[in-house]
């Protein structure tokens, strides 16, 4: 009897010390980080050419200046601007391929966290879904490159 009491005493014990909330403070500081960009896409893009006889140059419809709103809209969209702060001039290498879709965006100069960047706009480069007129080389299809010089200013702001 007296070792089922004991058992019982212990579990009452352990329950009411159980439900006991220890002191905490509610009171908690939000820290927000914010990095605010900007994106100057200059125009014309500078077709890489192929040499052949009759070389015609990939084209987008809607022309540069379409592919400039597009980019530059998926680029505020989809860019993850926290994890670098970059200012310059930067250029990219699109790569299109034989079907008009852009298979690769390769950036240049490598900085410091340039590569975060780079990475970023690959993805939003392949998160545009409007293919290109690809370039012909007497009148076939060619693998083209088209290169895209933009000026991007990242400012990081604590809130």
């Amino acid at each position: 009897m007296r070792t089922l009491l004991l058992f019982f005493a212990l579990c009452v014990a352990n329950f009411t010390f159980a439900q006991e909330l220890e002191d905490r403070d509610d009171s908690f500081i939000v820290e927000n980080n914010k990095n605010l960009f900007k994106i100057d896409i200059k125009e014309p893009f500078l077709q890489v050419a192929v040499k052949c006889n009759d070389f015609k140059p990939a084209s987008f419809e809607g022309g540069a200046s379409a592919y400039k709103y597009l980019l530059s809209k998926y680029m505020y969209t989809y860019l993850n601007a926290d994890f670098y702060t970059l200012t310059g001039d930067f250029t990219f290498t699109l790569i299109i391929d034989t079907t008009g879709r852009v298979i690769d965006a390769v950036g240049a100069p490598k900085v410091l966290h340039s590569e975060a960047f780079f990475d970023d706009m690959q993805y939003v480069v392949r998160r545009i879904k409007k293919n290109w007129t690809p370039a012909t080389c007497d009148g076939q299809p060619v693998k083209s490159q088209m290169k895209v010089k933009m000026n991007f200013s990242s400012l990081s702001v604590d809130m």
